[in-house]
C-alpha cells in the first residue's frame, strides 16, 4: 500500500485540528483555564505530530513536538496562561498551518520561520518554567525507515542491561493493538497502516475486539495519533504485550490469551483511557469524505434529469387523461420523486454558516488589539446552511465588512466611555433563512454613519449629490469606487478600495447589500443571497414569442401601468410613478430587439423588480408563472450576454435567458442612445404628458 494515499486525509483532518486548536485558544478563560480545553489543544498538537512523523514531514513533526511539550506543561499547571502567551500559541498555530500548506504543495517549509518559532518557544520555556524543551525524545521514525529495518526481539534491550537516554528514540517493543467495534474495511486499512510502522506478527479476534501484535520502534502515543485519522480514539487501545523479554510468537502459532478479548487493557492503563462509547451499528463511520467535484457532477446530472422530466411532463400533459391515466399517474410520481431527489442532492452541498463565522474570532481579536479597541464578537445562526460554493465566495466580502466595522464603526474604549457606552464594543455576525434566500448581517454598536460627513466627502470626490437625498441613498455612497472617509491610509483601510468590490462580488452571486445606520447607535450591513446558485426560483415572463426568467427574489410586484402615472424625462427616459416613487421604465422588447411584442401601454404589464439597490419597472407582455429552473452558466457554454446572468432549459426543450436586472437597465440605456434617431422605444411614450415631472 502506498502511504501517500492517506496524504489528503491527513491534510484535511490536520486543518480541522488546527481550526479546533485556534477556537479553543480564543475561547479559553485566562483566569481559570478549562482543563478539557487545554487537553483538547494538547491532543490536537499530539495528533498532528504523530501523523507528520508517519508521513515523514520532519519540520512539521519537530514544530508540533516542541509545541506539544509546552502545552503539556500548561495543562499540568506548570505554565500559567497570559494574553501574550496565548498570542505565541496562536502564532505557532499559524506557523503549523503554513508548514502544512507547504507539504500539501510538495514544497519544503520555510526554514528561517521554523528556526524563529522554535527559538520563540524555547525562550518562553526558559522564562516561564526555567528549562529547555525536549527536542528529540519521543519523535517517531519516518515510515520508510521504520519499515526497512528488521526489528530485533524486544528481549535484546533488556538483556543488555543498559537503559536508554531520556532524549533517545524509543527502542523496539512488542505492542498489542486492539481494535474495538471496527468494520472489516477499516480494519484492513488499519492493519496495512500498522505494517508501515513496524512488523506484524499476529492478528486474531472478531469485529468486537480485533488484536494485532506489532514489533515497532514507534511510541504508543504516536501510533494512536496516526490511527485516529482512520477510527475514533475510543475504538483503539494499545498495550505492551506480555513477556516482552521473549521473541514474539510466529504468525502461524497464535499465543495471545483469549481473555484479552474481553479485557484488552491492563488495570493500570485502563485508568488513563476514556471509556469506550456505545459503538455505532456495524462499527462503520457515520460520514464519508467526498470531493466537491464529484458532488457537482451529481448535481449536474440531477439537473439534466429534472429538465428531461419537465420535457416528458409537458408532452404527457397534452395526452387525453382517460386513456392514459396510468402514464399520467406515473409521470406525477416521477415528478415528485425527481423533486425530492433534487432537494436531497442539493442538501449535500449545503454547509453551516459556522464554516464562515469560525474564521472571525481570530481576526477580531488581532485587529482589535492592533487598533487599541475592546471588542466582543457575537455570532448567531451558525447552523444556518448555505451552498458551499457561496460560502467560499462570501468570505472575502464579509471579512472586509468586519474590518470596516472594527476600524470605522466601533469607537475606542475612551470614546465609548465618554459617550456613555460600555468600554467594550459589540460586533454581531448573524445568519438566517428568509424565504428562498439567506440573510447575513454584520452589526456593530459603534458611532454609526455620519450623513453630513459622507455628503461632504462625496462632493469633494466629485460625485453628484444633493441635500435632499434619502438616508438610504447617502449610505450607498460608500460603495462608490475610490470612496473613503479615512483620514489617513493604514494597514486596515483608507485606500478607497474594497466596498465597491464587496458590492460587486455580492451582486455576482445573485444577491444585494443594504445598509441601515443610526448616528451614535451603530450600523447594520445586510447581505441577501440565494441559498444556491444551481437552482433558481424564477418567474417566467413572455415578450413577443420569447420566454425570459426573472429571479423571484428580485420581483416585488406586478401591475397594469396607467398612462397618467408615466412621465417622459429629458434624454428620452421614461419613469413610472408607483406610490410616490418614480421608477425607471425598461421595455424588455426594446432592450433585446424582440419582434412581435406588445407596444400599446394598456396591453403591457409592469413588473416591479429590484437590482443593485434600485427599483425598476419592466414592461412585458404576459406573466406565465413561477417555477424552479436549473441554472446553466451562459459564459461557459456560449459567451457573456449583456443584461443576462445565465440561462435554463424549459420543459419544451427551448432555452430561456435568466435576466440580470441592473444589467438589463444598462443595456436599455445603451440601446436607446444608439437608436435615438429612430425613437423605437418612445413611439408609445411620445404622447405622455410632461407636466408634473419629478425634480
Amino acid at each position: 500500500m502506498d502511504i501517500t494515499d492517506f496524504y489528503d486525509t491527513f491534510f484535511e483532518e490536520a486543518e480541522e485540528l488546527l481550526a479546533d486548536m485556534e477556537r479553543h485558544l480564543l475561547e479559553i478563560d485566562l483566569e481559570a483555564p478549562d482543563a478539557e480545553q487545554l487537553n483538547a489543544i494538547f491532543r490536537a498538537a499530539h495528533s498532528i505530530k504523530g501523523g507528520a512523523g508517519t508521513f515523514g514531514f520532519e519540520v512539521l513533526q519537530k514544530t508540533t513536538h516542541l509545541f506539544e511539550n509546552l502545552l503539556d506543561h500548561t495543562r499540568r499547571g506548570e505554565l500559567s496562561l497570559r494574553r501574550d502567551i496565548v498570542d505565541i500559541f496562536l502564532e505557532t498555530k499559524d506557523m503549523l498551518h503554513d508548514q502544512l500548506d507547504a507539504y500539501r504543495n510538495d514544497e519544503e517549509p520555510d526554514q528561517e520561520a521554523f528556526a524563529r518559532i522554535c527559538q520563540t518557544l524555547q525562550q518562553l520555556a526558559r522564562e516561564e518554567i526555567g528549562q529547555e524543551l525536549e527536542t528529540s525524545g519521543g519523535l517517531p521514525t519516518p515510515p520508510d525507515a521504520a519499515s526497512s529495518q528488521t526489528p530485533a526481539p524486544a528481549a535484546s534491550s533488556e538483556a543488555s542491561g543498559s537503559e536508554q537516554a531520556p532524549d533517545a528514540p524509543p527502542g523496539e517493543q512488542v505492542l498489542v493493538v486492539a481494535l474495538l467495534n471496527v468494520g472489516e474495511k477499516d480494519r484492513g486499512l488499519l492493519v496495512e497502516e500498522l505494517g508501515q510502522l513496524g512488523e506484524i506478527h499476529d492478528t486474531h479476534g472478531d469485529e468486537s475486539c480485533y488484536e494485532i501484535t506489532l514489533v515497532t520502534n514507534v511510541s504508543r502515543d504516536d501510533i494512536e495519533a496516526v490511527m485516529c485519522f482512520i477510527v475514533e480514539p475510543e475504538q483503539l487501545q494499545i498495550r505492551a504485550a506480555a513477556h516482552q523479554g521473549a521473541s514474539p510468537p510466529p504468525a502461524s502459532q497464535p499465543q495471545t490469551n483469549k481473555a484479552h478479548a474481553s479485557s484488552p487493557l491492563s488495570p493500570s492503563s485502563q485508568s488513563d483511557k476514556p471509556k469506550a462509547k456505545k459503538p455505532k451499528a456495524g462499527g462503520e463511520s457515520s460520514s464519508i469524505r467526498v470531493s466537491v467535484d464529484k458532488v457537482d457532477q451529481i448535481i449536474n446530472l440531477v439537473g439534466e434529469l429534472i429538465i428531461t422530466q419537465s420535457m416528458l411532463d409537458q408532452t404527457v400533459s397534452e395526452l387525453e387523461g382517460v386513456s392514459h391515466r396510468g402514464l399520467l399517474n406515473g409521470m406525477s410520481l416521477l415528478q415528485r420523486n425527481a423533486r425530492d431527489l433534487q432537494e436531497a442532492v442539493m442538501s449535500v452541498r449545503m454547509v453551516p454558516m459556522d464554516y464562515v463565522f469560525s474564521r472571525y474570532p481570530r481576526l477580531v481579536r488581532d485587529l482589535a488589539g492592533q487598533l487599541g479597541k475592546d471588542v466582543e464578537l457575537v455570532t448567531e445562526g451558525e447552523s444556518t446552511e448555505l451552498d458551499k460554493s457561496l460560502t467560499e465566495r462570501i468570505i472575502d466580502p464579509l471579512t472586509h465588512l468586519v474590518r470596516n466595522s472594527l476600524d470605522h464603526g466601533i469607537e475606542t474604549p475612551e470614546a465609548r466611555e465618554a459617550a456613555g457606552k460600555p468600554r467594550t464594543g459589540r460586533l454581531t455576525l448573524s445568519a438566517q433563512h428568509q424565504g428562498g434566500n439567506i440573510l447575513i448581517e454584520v452589526i456593530d454598536d459603534g458611532a454609526g454613519l455620519d450623513r453630513d460627513k459622507l455628503l461632504a466627502k462625496a462632493r469633494e470626490s466629485g460625485l453628484s449629490v444633493f441635500d435632499s437625498m434619502s438616508d438610504d441613498e447617502v449610505w450607498q455612497l460608500i460603495f462608490a469606487p475610490g470612496f473613503s472617509t479615512a483620514k489617513e491610509v493604514s494597514d486596515v483601510s483608507g485606500r478607497g478600495v474594497g466596498m465597491d468590490v464587496v458590492k460587486r462580488n455580492i451582486q455576482g452571486m445573485g444577491g444585494h447589500v443594504e445598509i441601515l445606520s443610526r448616528k451614535g447607535k451603530g450600523t447594520t450591513t445586510r447581505i441577501v443571497l440565494p441559498l444556491t446558485l444551481a437552482i433558481l426560483d424564477g418567474m417566467s415572463i413572455k415578450v413577443g414569442s420569447e420566454v425570459f426568467i426573472l429571479p423571484l427574489s428580485s420581483v416585488l410586484e406586478s401591475l397594469q401601468p396607467s398612462r397618467d402615472d408615466l412621465y417622459a424625462m429629458a434624454g428620452d427616459d421614461v419613469v413610472l410613478k408607483v406610490r410616490d416613487e418614480y421608477l425607471p421604465v425598461v421595455a424588455v422588447h426594446a432592450a433585446f430587439d424582440v419582434e412581435g411584442a406588445k407596444t400599446e401601454l394598456n396591453e403591457t404589464i409592469a413588473v416591479i423588480v429590484q437590482g443593485e439597490g434600485r427599483r425598476y419597472a419592466l414592461l412585458v407582455d404576459d406573466l406565465i408563472g413561477q417555477q424552479q429552473v436549473v441554472v446553466k452558466n451562459l459564459e461557459t457554454h456560449y459567451r457573456k450576454v449583456p443584461g443576462v446572468s445565465a440561462a435554463t432549459i424549459l420543459g419544451d426543450g427551448s432555452v430561456a435567458l435568466i435576466l440580470d436586472i441592473a444589467g438589463l437597465h444598462r443595456l436599455s440605456r445603451v440601446k436607446k442612445e444608439a437608436q435615438r434617431p429612430q425613437r423605437t422605444f418612445n413611439d408609445f411614450a411620445s404622447t405622455l404628458h410632461k407636466e408634473g415631472e419629478p425634480s
